[in-house]
């Protein structure tokens, strides 16, 4: 028998791949979402049937009849303008905690991306789900309070999980070009130049978008009663890189293309490339993280690509959508820059709601 399953949040990134792959693997899969993302669309995808509507509207009713919830609906990067974390974080860590609970109250299962990015500011060693977390970022923040929330109500009748994605990468018909392997090798095939926003030296765990719809696919399949919330790192040890590691790869697979860092003190600089969370060349945000418990205990999961492979992959699917430089600075494509041009002409307010 077909689960049912209920994506909140579904025309973003990873939305609006996992809700196909989903449906590939014969699932029943229903779609919400506010919209903000909506028309930023780099391939085709059918969407129609998603109910618009904010994650902080979300009721019992919206749920009841699904056997799975998975909640993706958030704010992806760090606040814009004159707004504080706070205005903006508070709310995506109380709707999140309030749809768990109501999950809870009538036998849902509860999925969650969290990220490994809550490991922050690490030393060198490599990190599993039992060590101390260090967010450098409201965003990282933001992901470890919905962790802790979710740990409180979980017991005997609601086992939650938290999947702690490394950086998502691959192809999406709503694609991000704000996450380094994306934006690296979309500038390496529209401009020839593979721009650094820092030194390099900072390390990531790096996740194929498929992988991490994989685990979502697995947890499905799963559906645990441990009673308490199962938090697992999403990825493989192999896929721990450096940045300059990545930008290398990239570099000797795009014939001609250059590797060059960019001045981030220079105003004529593409903004869209710009990551406000970096100074001075320096990324803070480093973590070398292992992701041997999910090998271990999530039923048959285990990634399906390598970095190495995942990069050529999404080279050759960019060719083939003739990506040029205007769709790879598409405003859509960069999370924050198209938030703060909603809010700067009035289509979204203070509390990032539409408004009419």
């Amino acid at each position: 028998m077909k689960k049912n399953v209920l994506i909140i949040g579904s025309q973003g990134y990873l939305g609006s791949r996992l809700s196909v792959y989903l449906r590939q693997h014969d699932y029943n899969c229903s779609t919400i979402d506010t919209g903000f993302f909506k028309d930023g669309l780099l391939t085709s995808i059918d969407d129609k049937n998603t109910i618009s509507k904010d994650a902080r509207f979300i009721v019992e009713d919206d749920i009841k009849k699904f056997d799975s919830v998975i909640l993706l609906a958030g704010i992806s990067n760090d606040p814009f303008g004159h707004m504080s974390s706070e205005q903006i974080y508070d709310p995506t860590r109380d709707y999140a905690l309030k749809i768990a609970s109501m999950c809870k109250k009538v036998g849902i299962q509860f999925l969650y991306p969290s990220s490994c990015s809550v490991y922050g500011a690490a030393s060198n060693e490599f990190l599993n789900e039992d060590s101390p977390t260090n967010p450098q970022t409201p965003y990282s923040v933001n992901k470890l309070q919905v962790e802790e929330g979710l740990s409180l109500i979980a017991d005997e009748n609601f086992t939650p999980i938290a999947l702690r994605f490394g950086t998502v990468y691959g192809l999406s018909p709503r694609i991000r070009f704000d996450v380094v392997i994306n934006m690296l090798c979309g500038l390496a095939l529209t401009t020839k130049k593979i721009t650094l926003n820092s030194n390099g030296l900072a390390w990531r765990p790096h996740l194929h978008i498929d992988d991490a719809c994989q685990s979502f696919l697995r947890c499905l399949d799963w559906n645990p009663k441990i009673g308490e919330l199962i938090i697992f790192n999403v990825g493989q040890n192999d896929d721990n890189y450096q940045v300059l590691d990545i930008a290398n790869i990239i570099h000797s697979n795009i014939q001609g293309s250059q590797l060059n860092y960019l001045d981030q003190s220079k105003g004529n600089e593409n903004e869209l490339l710009k990551d406000r969370k970096i100074q001075d060349g320096i990324d803070t945000r480093s973590y070398k993280v292992l992701f041997d418990k999910i090998e271990n205990t999530l039923p048959g999961f285990k990634c399906k690509w390598n970095v190495e492979r995942g990069i050529l992959n999404l080279i050759d699917e960019l060719q083939k959508c003739d990506l040029t430089k205007d769709t790879f600075n598409t405003r859509e494509f960069y999370r924050l820059q198209h938030i703060e041009f909603l809010h700067q002409t009035n289509s979204i307010d203070d509390d990032l709601f539409w408004i009419k």
